[in-house]
């Protein structure tokens, strides 16, 4: 039995409306709450999602040193790796070490994954 639901995965960063735009143009989905310090990312307004708050001293991860351990990684699975990854960079990721491993623009790690067979296309 569940204690809880998932509400939404929050990140902190210096810029919560940017990380926001990043993830919505990767994720597809809009941006449905903004107050300037926390915005969010969903299918609508009534749906979990990923959310992003104001955090000016955060520190990107130093990947795959563990000097400034990664905090915590989303998976993006993908229909095709090699256009999801110039599609990222194109939006402003960074690849680091390791294979399909990307930072967003404030330096929080996230992987593309191959669509697993159970999953319904992507695009």
């Amino acid at each position: 039995m569940a204690i809880g639901r998932l509400h939404h995965l929050i990140l902190d960063g210096p810029d919560p409306l940017g990380l926001a735009r990043f993830w919505s143009a990767v994720l597809g989905e809009p941006v449905t709450y903004d107050d300037g310090d926390f915005v969010v990312v969903a299918k609508d307004t009534t749906t979990s999602g990923m959310a992003f708050q104001r955090a000016p001293d955060q520190r990107a991860a130093t990947w795959p040193d563990p000097a400034v351990p990664q905090q915590m990684h989303v998976d993006v699975m993908v229909d095709d790796l090699a256009e999801a990854a110039a599609a990222v960079l194109a939006l402003g990721a960074v690849r680091l070490a390791g294979e399909n491993v990307f930072a967003d623009p404030a330096g929080h790690p996230f992987c593309l994954i191959r669509r697993p067979g159970w999953a319904p296309p992507v695009g």
